[in-house]
């Protein structure tokens, strides 16, 4: 009678454990982030988040996360549309975007997430290009500029044909580089490679003796053995971009946040998005300069996260 009654209760117990098993996993099944993250926008900032979301994904394997790249101005058609949950930037939404925004109900949250310093390169094998300053970008980038060779730039340099890579216009790198140097956006000369993808910039100036172009700081970072950085004077001296005179704003007018803006709803009624958003701002001072750019200082993380309710 006590073996039946010691079997009896062991097959209780067992039974009990295996329900509390089944019971504690289903728990933890419910509280696993699943779902899917649409993120489109700047090539600039693509590195950033396509860091934080590889991150993310290893501690989150259901969540699937689609970082695109269709420039800023891409990434804003999408976005004011609603089509994607967040949108990189390398440049601050436009008015027209705005309203287009909220004409179709789409209320969102504008987040800091780095400095970058717009760079201009050329050729490693250009040995005369030692500075450029903010006219002779003027001169050799704006509409209807008659600038040809290097001869045309400055007396002394040589009669060679200059080739132009630059973003194309759907790109926030575009809009900034053309206000900051040239006094308005859209105000380029036509006659240059253009392109969203600043990869195909990269291969285009290392391809090309007597290149000259504009990329976000991260792209020439990443290649910097294979093409020359063109430091900038803009009146007090010639800088080149670092992480330092970005920070410090002393490569100017150069220097530039970059952002992500965040769909409230998807923010609110997506717990995947909230916790993404989460993630990226709590790691930023880790992540960031891995790729190439520079942080914030914290409390600034801090703040959005407070700004957010996240924190």
């Amino acid at each position: 009678m006590k073996k039946i009654l010691a079997l009896v209760m062991a097959v209780v117990v067992l039974s009990t454990s295996a329900y509390a098993g089944l019971f504690f996993s289903k728990k933890q099944d419910k509280n696993r982030l699943s779902g899917e993250i649409v993120i489109d926008g700047s090539s600039t900032v693509y590195p950033i988040t396509e860091a934080m979301a590889e991150e993310f994904r290893a501690e989150n394997r259901d969540v699937r996360i689609s970082v695109g790249v269709s420039g800023s101005g891409g990434g804003f058609k999408k976005f004011t549309v609603g089509t994607t949950d967040i949108s990189d930037a390398s440049r601050p939404i436009k008015n027209k975007e705005v309203k287009i925004a909220k004409e179709n109900g789409i209320e969102y949250e504008e987040i800091a997430v780095a400095y970058d310093g717009l760079s201009v390169l050329v050729n490693k094998d250009n040995n005369f290009v030692d500075y450029l300053t903010v006219e002779e970008l003027k001169k050799i980038w704006k509409s209807g500029s008659n600038v040809k060779y290097w001869s045309d730039v400055r007396e002394g340099w040589p009669k060679e044909e200059i080739k132009l890579y630059g973003p194309g216009p759907d790109s926030g790198t575009f809009d900034y580089f053309t206000e900051e140097i040239n006094g308005e956006s859209g105000n380029i000369r036509s006659d240059y490679t253009p392109s969203e993808d600043d990869n195909v910039l990269v291969q285009g100036i290392v391809g090309e003796k007597n290149s000259l172009g504009f990329f976000g700081f991260a792209y020439y970072y990443e290649n910097k053995d294979k093409m020359k950085v063109v430091p900038i004077d803009s009146g007090k001296g010639a800088v080149e971009p670092n992480h330092e005179t970005i920070m410090s704003k002393e490569y100017s007018p150069l220097s530039r946040p970059l952002f992500i803006y965040i769909n409230k709803k998807a923010l609110s009624e997506k717990p995947q998005v909230k916790a993404f958003v989460k993630f990226y701002l709590e790691n930023a001072m880790d992540i960031v300069p891995e790729t190439g750019y520079v942080t914030l200082p914290q409390e600034k993380y801090d703040e959005q996260l407070s700004k957010l309710g996240l924190k």
